[in-house]
């Protein structure tokens, strides 16, 4: 298993991207409309991680700089989007593994809160990141006002 960065952009990327779309549709009726761009997450105001195995792309996250106050967000904030493992990879810690790396990074970029948006139709996502230190916050971003809506957070000071 190799964890690499790798632009939003990357067809890697893309393909994955277009697999988690579809997954949101299921299970909410639409895809993310949360405006992303492959600049979001260029370092040093972000990252963006594939995990391959074999060449084949398993799963992928990113973080990027977040901290417009008026939508909910605070100074020092490192919002994570596109969690996803691929179906058939599910269950092998993947997405821990990038989630740790994201933390990392972010951190050493100067971040001192990461921030994330899941929503109450997955609850894999929900165990995944309160068994990691996450906890529920008051919501923020483009999904804030919507009931199925679940915005964490987790101190990345101190968490070294």
């Amino acid at each position: 298993m190799e964890i690499r960065p790798v632009r939003y952009d990357h067809p890697d990327a893309v393909r994955l991207d277009e697999e988690v779309q579809q997954e949101y549709a299921r299970r909410y009726g639409d895809g993310d409309l949360t405006r992303l761009a492959p600049e979001m997450f260029l370092p040093p105001r972000g990252l963006y991680l594939i995990a391959y195995e074999e060449g084949r792309p398993l799963a992928t996250g990113g973080w990027r700089v977040q901290e417009d106050a008026a939508a909910g967000y605070a100074t020092g904030d490192a919002e994570i989007k596109r969690m996803f493992v691929v179906p058939q990879a599910r269950g092998r810690g993947l997405a821990r593994r990038i989630l740790a790396a994201l933390e990392a990074d972010a951190l050493a970029a100067g971040r001192t809160r990461m921030v994330l948006e899941t929503g109450t139709e997955q609850p894999e996502a929900l165990s995944l990141y309160a068994s990691s230190g996450y906890a529920l916050v008051k919501k923020f971003g483009y999904y804030r006002t919507y009931e199925s809506s679940r915005c964490m957070a987790k101190s990345l000071v101190g968490a070294e």
